[in-house]
Formats: structure tokens, sequence, C-alpha cells
């Protein structure tokens, strides 16, 4: 599937073949949307509405020619395989993913519907397409980070809080993307800067306020929330505990 293919939506929106233009006058097109936030999150809803609304602005309307199919992952492991497969069931002319899981999810049960993807880590490690400039197989869509990032999240953490010695690098291994992928540029940085540096599993709610304490106890404890649809989800929670514990925390998006 060539990139020239989609009309680009910014901002975690999606893209739509052109070709299916030709088709408008025909029975309402169908797309699928695998999310990998919360369905009551204020900031998933208003992504949603920008998506509905540039749709509109290119002459596709919900409800006279296009009909949309939303699902929401939440960050949970145990449904984004469920959900992806109902979407696929449904064989819709497109779906948009957003996150890594999610589009793994969609990959494995399609090799013909168009997926476009967003806020993807590694697409070519992860297997969705062997190239982003030309891309070969039913997936394409956006690289949101690069491997030397996690260095910078580490230099800035110093930054506000000098005297940060020892963090933890905040994730669930079942939603996030690969660890390994920042773990370079974030051991170089921490070697330059004398910081230790462990990986903060969490595979569960209930475990994010130990991590968070942990850190609390250990000198200089620090906290870099990575990438993660998990994270995401409880992001209200993570805030309220690092503020609670005087953890000084980074995150890769804005909360």
């Amino acid at each position: 599937m060539r990139r020239r293919e989609f009309i680009t939506v910014l901002g975690g929106a999606v893209a739509w073949p052109l070709a299916v233009r030709a088709q408008q006058a025909g029975a309402p097109r169908q797309v699928g949307m695998l999310i990998d936030y919360a369905e009551s999150d204020a900031a998933a809803q208003s992504l949603v509405v920008a998506f509905r609304d540039e749709l509109a602005k290119l002459g596709w309307v919900e409800g006279r020619d296009l009909r949309i199919e939303l699902r929401w992952s939440a960050g949970n492991a145990d449904r984004i395989g469920t959900l992806a497969k109902e979407l696929v069931d449904l064989r819709p002319d497109a779906i948009l993913a957003r996150g890594t899981p999610e589009t793994r999810a969609l990959c494995q049960e399609t090799q013909t519907i168009p997926i476009v993807f967003a806020l993807v880590t590694d697409p070519i490690t992860s297997g969705f397409t062997t190239s982003l400039a030309h891309p070969d197989r039913n997936a394409t869509g956006f690289a949101l980070y690069e491997h030397s990032m996690g260095g910078k999240w580490l230099g800035i953490l110093k930054e506000i809080a000098p005297s940060t010695a020892n963090v933890g690098l905040l994730f669930n291994p079942t939603t996030a993307p690969p660890l390994e992928f920042f773990l370079p540029s974030i051991r170089a940085a921490a070697s330059s800067y004398n910081v230790q540096v462990s990986a903060a599993r969490v595979y569960a709610k209930a475990e994010i306020e130990g991590v968070i304490a942990g850190l609390a106890h250990d000198p200089g404890g620090g906290l870099i929330v990575m990438p993660d649809s998990f994270n995401v989800t409880n992001r209200d929670l993570i805030i309220a505990l690092a503020i609670r514990y005087r953890v000084p925390a980074i995150s890769d998006t804005r909360f």
C-alpha cells in the first residue's frame, strides 16, 4: 500500500484511501477505529471529534455516506485482541489503529484491510511494514518515536531534579512497546549522568503505588513514565502518586 493512497488527517486521526472517493455516491463506507484510550477519556473524545470534523471537511459525513465503528481498548491487553477481531469481522473499508499493541492485533487479524496506525514506536521492528518510505503491506502510518528520545527524557529529568540518582522506567510489558527500543539511549545517558536505571514493570493498576512509593524511599528516586497505553489510561493516578510521594517524574507525552 502506497502512502500517497491516503489523505492524512493529523493529530491522532485517520487517513482515508483516495480510491473510495470515486465510490462515495454508493453505499456508506465503514471505518473501524481501535483506540488505546478509555471511552470515558476526554482527551480521546476530542481526538474522535477532530477526526469526524476533518472527514466532514473532505465530504465524508457520518450517517450519510460514512459509518464509524469505534472500539476502546483502555490499555487492557486482554481486550485488544478481541476488539481487533470484532472490527476485522465487520469488514470495514479501512481501520485506524492508535497504539502499538492495537496495530499488532489488527495486523494479525487481516492482511488485506487497509490499516493506518498512529503512535506506534517502531513499525518496522514490530513487523507492520518493511519500509516507512514505501510501505509494502496493508499498514501505513506514523512512527512517533526514535531511539534517542529515551536518553532525552532522562536528561530532562536530571535537569529538573539534579539530585536524581535512581530512576524507574514505569511500563506494563503486556501493553507497552518493547523497552529495548529506548534502552540503549537511556543507558548511555544514565552512564553520563551517573544515574542508576531499572525497569519498573507493572501488570495492574494496584501495583503502581508500590513502584512509586519504593522510588520515594530510595535516595534520589525518579520516574520515567514510558510510552504505554496502560500508563495513559492510569495517568491521573500516576500523577497523583508522584505528587503524594514527591517523586520527580517525566512522561513521553503531556498528561
